[in-house]
């Protein structure tokens, strides 16, 4: 049986409004007619529309992977099953072997399948249908985001080492422990399918493990084995994680854990899990850190130094994104060596990951020489006996000094900036008049303009594999997601997870793959390299302009001809539209743009410097170190 589609996936998948279809019906004889639903939400074969709309010239050109997955998803049970389906199939043909009998649903895809192959090789293939799956969106909030998965990794020191995820999920935490060179990798994951999953990528890439499949509180699979890592992401609240049955295990190394405190359960687990001076690194809900039923765990961790640091993330890193998580580092401390005196408490709370997460291995990293290196406002190395009050709380905010060095000086400084840059706005606000009335023009899809030549498509990246990775790219910085949405200049930095080195000329403009809403930047300055999930598109400049070319990408109408069928916040860039001008108008036009963007950014930064005024005269007046001017003197 062919996967199905509704008219609003119909509507996106050919880039047009709910009513264009209905009209499509009405019109159309030869539309495909319903095949499930109801009369009110009707269901179609998906096959039979992609054919209908490509006869039609309605529909945009599609890679063989987007096409597949786009066939593949609603075929199995779930997304994740039909992954898992796929990659048996492709795990078979690496191995030189005849793959099990298929699904049903998998013949009519083969033929795809074949083709995917073809172009990137059964581990490839694999990947590129892995992209497309763990894309943002409702139903992946099992996912641990990579850039907090690479963050967990460096701070458990996983090269070369063995590495254990016993909430595995699909994996991600365990590729990224691959990607920074662990020689093993184990994990055991409650859901049979994502299990499935995590552990055909680790045999597509041939490295030593399995995952199984079961709860590893309840039956746990590497009882008696130990690891130089463990890394875990838990669920979150759970109720019934069978504390009444678990009352005396001997995995609850600093004492019974209570019933409503699920998270500290999973900290013993992975703390039992290790071996003698490793680390584990959880993801936490920051409740933890201060729950009164979890004082007497949390103080018993202090105690045998088994707890190193609680770290506080910013909002968004992960589901639930309106939350600011917490990261905690354990450690197996040796039977005869004594407690550590200080416990490391960080407060990156403000901010991204990206531009956050250096600090924070920064900050790790020194406390390991000294352990009383502080960063103020930040990082604090905390003497234990402190923590170990009435509360036991460790949420690192509540453990940071007020910094000093915000005075009434600064606050000046911030409030001057801000009314300059206010005076400038006026300026820099675009001046527009209504266009007479006329013909909309012809447009072409970026996919049309890179057959042309009018543009070189590039990207996105992948993440390296460990037998492909290149070496890392001589210390230049790299442009991120978070730096082309945030409109700043490159933060990151090449570790040797990019797939390819390539460097950004000026001219270039780039757009994030996965975004809230459709973005594009041109690259103003050259010495970086591109991120993962960045599209390049690098014009050619006899054909047109890039202010032109990025002003015409941004639209609404784009934003929704280039999303993802499944609504989430994924673009294909090949799909969207350039409307047809010669280059000098196109150049006239790019530079209406280009004030655009500076304008765009004069807001974003007054809006910046408005919330640190705001916060700066808080602080002074709250702590008496400026006055109101219509306080009496």
């Amino acid at each position: 049986m062919n996967p199905t589609i509704t008219a609003a996936e119909i509507a996106r998948l050919a880039g047009v409004g709910r009513a264009a279809v209905s009209n499509w019906r009405k019109r159309h004889p030869d539309f495909p007619a319903p095949v499930g639903g109801t009369a009110a939400s009707p269901e179609f074969d998906l096959i039979q529309v992609e054919q209908w709309l490509r006869d039609q010239g309605k529909l945009a050109d599609q890679s063989t992977a987007d096409r597949l997955w786009r066939r593949l998803a609603p075929a199995g049970e779930s997304p994740a099953a039909a992954l898992a389906a796929v990659g048996a199939v492709l795990l078979a043909r690496q191995r030189g072997q005849r793959p099990r009998a298929l699904a049903p649903y998998l013949k009519p895809l083969l033929p795809d399948l074949d083709a995917l192959v073809d172009e990137h090789g059964p581990q490839g293939a694999f990947d590129e249908l892995w992209q497309r799956f763990s894309a943002p969106g409702p139903a992946r909030t099992f996912a641990t985001p990579d850039d907090l998965a690479d963050l967990m990794v460096a701070l458990a020191e996983v090269g070369g080492g063995t590495v254990l995820d016993p909430a595995t999920g699909s994996g991600a935490l365990l590729r990224a422990a691959v990607r920074a060179g662990c020689t093993t990798a184990y994990g055991q994951e409650l859901d049979e399918d994502l299990a499935r999953l995590a552990g055909l990528w680790l045999a597509l890439r041939e490295v030593p493990g399995e995952v199984q499949i079961g709860d590893s509180l309840r039956a746990d699979a590497f009882a008696g084995h130990s690891f130089d890592a463990v890394l875990c992401h838990p669920p979150f609240g759970a109720t019934n994680w069978g504390d009444e049955e678990l009352g005396h295990d001997p995995r609850w190394i600093v004492g019974t854990t209570p019933r409503t405190e699920p998270e500290l359960a999973w900290a013993q687990h992975a703390l039992a899990r290790l071996r003698t001076g490793g680390h584990a690194v959880l993801l936490m809900p920051p409740t933890v850190a201060s729950r009164r039923a979890g004082r007497r765990i949390r103080a018993e961790l202090l105690r045998r130094g088994a707890l190193r640091a609680v770290i506080a993330l910013p909002p968004g890193v992960a589901a639930p994104h309106g939350v600011p998580l917490h990261l905690w580092v354990l450690r197996r401390p040796a039977p005869d060596a004594p407690p550590p005196a200080r416990t490391l408490l960080v407060d990156a709370a403000e901010g991204d990951l990206a531009a956050t997460a250096p600090r924070i291995l920064a900050a790790w990293r020194a406390f390991h020489t000294d352990p009383e290196a502080e960063e103020p406002g930040f990082a604090r190395a905390v003497p234990v006996i402190e923590l170990l009050d009435e509360e036991v709380d460790l949420t690192p905010a509540r453990r940071q000094p007020a910094v000093e060095g915000r005075t009434a000086e600064h606050l000046v400084r911030t409030r001057d900036r801000l009314a300059a840059l206010v005076g400038d706005l006026s300026a820099l606000m675009p001046q527009v008049t209504p266009a007479p009335p006329g013909p909309e023009g012809e447009f072409l899809t970026v996919a049309e303009l890179a057959r042309s030549g009018a543009l070189h498509l590039i990207g996105p990246i992948r993440a390296a594999s460990t037998e492909t990775g290149e070496p890392a790219g001589e210390g230049l910085p790299v442009l991120t997601v978070s730096d082309v949405l945030a409109g700043e200049p490159p933060s990151g930095h090449d570790d040797g997870g990019l797939g390819q080195q390539i460097r950004l000329a000026v001219g270039d403009v780039v757009v994030p793959m996965v975004a809230r809403q459709l973005t594009a930047r041109v690259v103003t300055a050259e010495g970086a390299l591109l991120g993962r999930n960045l599209y390049l598109l690098r014009p050619n400049p006899a054909a047109l302009d890039p202010w032109f070319l990025a002003g015409q990408l941004r639209t609404t109408t784009n934003e929704r001809q280039a999303s993802s069928l499944s609504g989430t916040l994924r673009f294909d860039i090949r799909r969207a539209q350039v409307r047809r001008l010669p280059l000098e108008e196109q150049r006239a036009q790019g530079e209406a743009f280009r004030r655009l963007n500076a304008f765009e950014s004069a807001i974003r930064q007054a809006a910046t410097l408005g919330a640190e005024l705001v916060q700066l005269t808080a602080d002074g007046l709250a702590r008496g170190t400026i006055r109101s001017a219509d306080e009496p003197a």
